[in-house]
């Protein structure tokens, strides 16, 4: 598929619903997991690997967004989009030179070199921003 310019409200739609569902059945698990020791445990342990695949989801769905739209500037697209790729190839944060990386401008705040041991709630702050700034800059009024 070649780059893309706009999406339909229907896929951003269709995409909000599919994470969410996720998130909801994450926090299901974890609620019932709350009184058992081994369980919690196991979930916490659990959580970053989930929120690393959630990332590699939300990426996945607009993969084919366009730099001159998306820009370069430090923006939640930007963001999941370094996020995901330094995914694949490791377990840090790992900025390139195309994207302009300003921590304190990012939805997370990391830096370069930051283990990805992300939670849930970052995830939800993440995706939130990531939905907004697709919107706005990919959504046809």
């Amino acid at each position: 598929m070649l780059g893309r310019k706009t999406y339909e409200p229907e896929e951003l739609a269709q995409a909000k619903t599919a994470i969410d569902k996720e998130v909801r059945a994450y926090k299901k698990v974890a609620k019932a997991a709350a009184g058992d020791d081994a369980a919690a445990s196991a979930i916490a342990a659990f959580e970053p690997l989930f929120v690393n695949g959630l990332i590699m989801t939300l990426d996945r769905f607009f993969i084919h967004r366009v730099r001159p739209v998306v820009g370069k500037d430090p923006n939640p697209l930007n963001e999941v989009e370094v996020l995901a790729e330094s995914l694949l190839a490791g377990t840090t944060l790992k900025t390139n030179k195309v994207i302009k990386w300003v921590p304190d401008q990012m939805v997370l705040g990391l830096e370069d070199g930051d283990p990805l041991s992300l939670t849930v709630v970052q995830f939800e702050r993440l995706a939130k921003a990531f939905f907004a700034e697709l919107e706005a800059r990919f959504i046809e009024a």
